[in-house]
């Protein structure tokens, strides 16, 4: 995924100084400007002059914070990245040295709090995600199809080390783990969209279990 934001050009003095604050206020500022325009009429059709314009800042300030849209993208998608990454590799651990299924369970069900949570903390971060990460990787779009793969890649590499390791019994991990990704990715937008009543915790787990169960039941 490209740089988040590169260092702005001019020195931000100390660290908590007014001079640093300001940098992070407008550094927010042109994030914020960019994912509700982003969300609005989509990355493609929205241009610089505008994010500057809802920022209320004049446009050439947008180059001292960021190299291009490509890049105020990937700072704003780069939150939602570090939390699937962490979840991921945690998990990951978790599935290496589980024993019993309970240990599958609690491996999957940590999983999908952690990025349940950590989703409904920054809602307008995954809507942009679902809005955008089927159209084609390109541009500004790079980052956004970036991190589907690395989920969906992730997702299969998860469903490797269970089958490797006896813990789950499937005929192919990339179909199953596809197919979970796929479900989570529609029940996130029913979430959203007010049309589911859990809580992301309680949406995770529930999910968690149901795929769960049916390997199971499949392997009796």
């Amino acid at each position: 995924m490209a740089a988040p934001h590169k260092i702005p050009k001019e020195r931000p003095g100390p660290v908590g100084g007014k001079r640093d604050q300001n940098r992070r206020e407008r550094t927010a500022g042109l994030i914020d400007a960019g994912l509700r325009q982003f969300l609005e009429r989509g990355i493609e059709t929205v241009t610089i002059d505008e994010i500057t314009r809802e920022a209320g800042v004049a446009k050439g300030s947008f180059y001292r914070y960021f190299d291009d849209k490509e890049n105020l993208v990937a700072a704003i998608m780069a939150p939602l990245a570090q939390q699937i990454r962490e979840a991921m590799s945690a998990c990951r651990g978790a599935l290496e040295i589980a024993k019993t299924d309970a240990d599958v369970t609690a491996a999957y069900i940590a999983l999908g709090a952690h990025i349940a949570i950590a989703a409904s903390t920054m809602q307008d971060v995954v809507r942009l995600y679902l809005q955008e990460h089927r159209a084609p990787a390109v541009g500004a779009r790079a980052c956004i199809g970036q991190l589907s793969s690395e989920l969906s890649e992730g997702a299969i590499s998860l469903s490797i080390v269970a089958v490797e390791h006896g813990l789950i019994d499937v005929p192919d991990p990339r179909v199953s783990a596809t197919a979970v990704v796929g479900a989570v990715e529609a029940l996130g937008l029913l979430y959203l969209d007010g049309r589911i009543e859990l809580s992301p915790a309680e949406l995770g787990a529930m999910l968690v279990r149901i795929v769960l169960d049916g390997i199971r039941k499949r392997a009796t």
